[in-house]
């Protein structure tokens, strides 16, 4: 799947790069430069996925898993310096658009929505039952999206003439991708913090937590992201009762998978009320 995407979408981008150039059209040039950005995309995620399989080590005790979040935020990081490029090469050509033949550009951004929409196919199966997937599969449709706009632009040039449309097109694209890249860049900058991951309702855990029986108190209680798709969580529980036994551990990690989608829990069960980590203030 990720490899298909990939050729599909790199031969794509050569061929609209090379006719970008070709016919000097900034618009061209910004939908191959969103397009590769994509190819990156879909190369780090595959290469995130097939790290974050590496086994625990001693010396990377959770695996590398983590490096699904590294992988993530770089993409974010290089289309930022991507769309600086693209707004640069846009607002010089306003000065002194050159002519651009507008069924030409038209034509070939026609050829990125079918990519485009045949890549967001591959990934419409997957989409429901994994967050990468259905990420790829909303970013592979917006660049369809994007590929129509230029094509839309292209046939404005041809029916008016004005050349001031493709460096247009190209900054609507740039903010385009701005948008999807700075919601990327927070959710990456958050995951690296080891911050709860987005979906999860920290006082709902905590709420679910403290209604198991026998439960009267809760403290440490940490949730973050293992890697893009796994969140983690430990806790301490206040059980005076004593040690409600190995079933009571097992039912505690079902229902945070099944409710909240937290699939590594760590529990400490407490019977006393000596603990240096009570205070809500101590990490």
């Amino acid at each position: 799947m990720f490899a298909i995407g990939i050729a599909l979408n790199l031969g794509y981008v050569v061929a609209e790069g090379v006719a970008g150039f070709l016919y000097q059209s900034v618009a061209l040039l910004a939908d191959a430069g969103h397009n590769l950005s994509d190819v990156l995309g879909l190369a780090v995620a595959w290469g995130g996925a097939a790290l974050a399989r590496t086994a625990p080590s001693k010396r990377f005790t959770y695996g590398l898993k983590g490096s699904t979040i590294l992988a993530a935020l770089a993409n974010a990081l290089l289309l930022l310096v991507a769309i600086g490029a693209i707004a640069l090469e846009a607002v010089q050509r306003f000065g002194s658009a050159p002519a651009v033949p507008g069924l030409t550009v038209s034509a070939v951004a026609a050829l990125g929505i079918v990519v485009n929409a045949i890549t967001a196919w591959l990934f419409a199966r997957g989409r429901k039952g994994d967050v990468n997937v259905r990420g790829a599969y909303l970013h592979m449709l917006a660049d369809a999206l994007v590929s129509a706009g230029v094509v839309a632009a292209g046939v404005a040039i041809w029916l008016t003439g004005a050349a001031w449309i493709d460096p247009l097109v190209s900054l609507v694209i740039a903010v385009v991708i701005f948008w999807q890249t700075w919601g990327l860049l927070r959710e990456t900058v958050e995951m690296s913090l080891a911050a709860v991951p987005r979906g999860i309702d920290y006082d709902r855990v905590k709420d679910a937590l403290a209604a198991l029986p026998g439960v009267e108190a809760i403290h440490d209680l940490h949730i973050w992201p293992m890697s893009t798709t796994e969140p983690s969580l430990t806790a301490h529980l206040h059980i005076p009762a004593g040690h409600p036994g190995d079933v009571f551990l097992e039912d505690v990690q079902a229902m945070l998978h099944e409710r909240f989608g937290i699939g590594h829990t760590t529990v400490q069960i407490e019977t006393g009320t000596a603990c240096t980590l009570a205070d809500e203030r101590t990490v």
